[in-house]
């Protein structure tokens, strides 16, 4: 399996990070994607890239609940380190508009100014999206036919979402353990949505699987999601876990 989405720089893993990655790999695991926050975590992300190497794999962009006020500060941060090494993505970015709508406007800046190196640097994008799936949308819309691709991480949207991202081409969706949430509608969205159109992720240490919601989450859980799909999809678990390794190699350039 491929853990598409994992922050497992955090502080949240310092005192057993090594243990989490050897988890990990007894699982299955045999790829990680770190999406980098803001200028504060590159350094971090960094180090475990290159502890790790050809396995945890760096991204990197500014997070949307990261911009503020100096946010050309940090995009300018971003660039430098685009031009100075290779990545295997561009994110995490997207727009995020839950509990703050004050730097809209810098968001989506934010946003579109990415999605213009994403092109240039012929990089996948990771898209985060919360309370601006519209707003998400409209700033693609330009990119529509360009070549553009990526995963909308963590997606938890409606059939219709789902729709207008899929025919917008080129992206898939980030699936972790929010399908396994007793009060989460996706399970009904995905039943509808071929296995290929997805790639899994954890988004460690967030969003946590049953059985061990509420604690913090790791990459080894990812198995957990996939037994999840697996029933939902009444499929054996090596289909999920081939199916979505090979979509996640289709996308990243490992």
């Amino acid at each position: 399996m491929i853990d598409t989405h994992a922050h497992l720089y955090l502080e949240d893993f310092d005192v057993d990070r090594r243990a989490v990655i050897q988890r990990a790999k007894d699982a299955g695991i045999r790829k990680i994607i770190l999406p980098n926050i803001d200028s504060s975590t590159i350094q971090a992300m960094h180090n475990l890239e290159a502890a790790y190497p050809n396995f945890c794999h760096a991204a990197i962009g500014l997070h949307p609940t990261s911009v503020k006020a100096d946010y050309e500060e940090e995009l300018a941060i971003v660039h430098a380190a685009l031009q100075s090494r290779n990545y295997i993505a561009i994110g995490e970015i997207g727009i995020d508009l839950y509990w703050d709508t004050t730097y809209k406007t810098a968001q989506i800046n934010a946003f579109r100014q990415q999605l213009e190196w994403s092109l240039t640097y012929n990089k996948p994008v990771i898209i985060h999206v919360r309370a601006s799936h519209r707003e998400i949308m409209e700033a693609l819309s330009p990119y529509k036919n360009s070549g553009l691709k990526g995963v909308f991480h963590s997606f938890g949207g409606s059939m219709e979402e789902a729709h207008e991202i899929l025919e917008y081409g080129g992206f898939l969706l980030g699936i972790n353990g929010i399908v396994t949430f007793k009060n989460s509608g996706l399970r009904d969205v995905l039943r509808q949505i071929d296995i290929g159109h997805i790639v899994l992720e954890t988004d460690a240490p967030y969003l946590t699987p049953v059985p061990f919601r509420g604690k913090r989450n790791e990459s080894a859980y990812l198995i957990h999601t996939a037994e999840f799909l697996a029933n939902l999809y009444a499929v054996s678990y090596d289909v999920v876990v081939q199916q979505t390794t090979d979509n996640a190699f289709g996308l990243f350039d490992f």
